[in-house]
């Protein structure tokens, strides 16, 4: 009888907690179990994971994280599972043409700046546009990714995105602002993600964690 009660209190506590990552010693669990140490920077994960705890209204239980702190031809889009406690999706991503060739150095909120845009988002609703299918974004943080709906900043496809252009040009394509990931996988990814999921754009912008109230640790 004890044995069972105790099984039960195991069950009960993980099935409780699943998707509860409050505590630094909890985020680090997840990202061990997670086996992202050779794809994603810890501090990177730690600054995604805080800032979605703060979020209101989201869909729970996903988060993409975009890592242009990486260079392009590396994969930097990552789409997790949380409550199962495992990477989705770890693949390529473009950024902005005026935000940089190999890597991403520079970043924008302004209409037409043809720049990638950081902080957090929630996915909204996918669309027909003329990337082909694509996924609208809400940026969350004021003067850093507020544009994003009225900039046309969305997850789309494209052929420029792939592992086969990097090897024929030595790095990615690039877009006008939006994170685009390759064609083949795309529509699978916005189906996954849309309707609230929260999206964190990464960079190495000393700028934006200073007005970030999401990214602050």
């Amino acid at each position: 009888m004890i044995k069972k009660i105790l099984l039960g209190l195991t069950f009960f506590s993980t099935f409780a907690f699943a998707g509860t990552f409050d505590t630094d010693s909890q985020i680090k669990s997840l990202y061990e179990q997670l086996q992202l140490q050779n794809k994603l920077n810890y501090s990177t994960f730690q600054k995604a994971i805080k800032g979605y705890n703060k979020i209101q209204n989201k869909k729970e239980g996903k988060i993409t994280i975009v890592d242009f702190s990486k260079p392009s031809t590396e994969e930097r889009f990552f789409v997790i599972d949380l409550n199962n406690r495992k990477v989705d999706y770890s693949t390529y991503v473009a950024h902005g043409k005026n935000t940089g060739a190999l890597s991403a150095i520079k970043f924008s909120n302004v209409a037409n700046s043809f720049q990638s845009s950081l902080g957090f988002y929630l996915t909204s609703n996918p669309y027909q546009g003329n990337n082909g299918y694509s996924l609208r974004l809400n940026g969350l943080e004021p003067g850093i990714n507020s544009n994003a709906l009225k900039r046309n900043i969305v997850v789309h496809g494209a052929d420029y995105a792939t592992k086969e252009f990097i090897q024929k040009y030595g790095f990615l394509g690039r877009s006008l602002g939006c994170p685009a990931i390759p064609t083949n996988i795309s529509k699978e990814v916005i189906d996954y993600i849309k309707g609230g999921t929260v999206l964190y754009i990464n960079g190495n912008d000393s700028n934006y964690f200073e007005k970030s109230v999401y990214a602050s640790l």
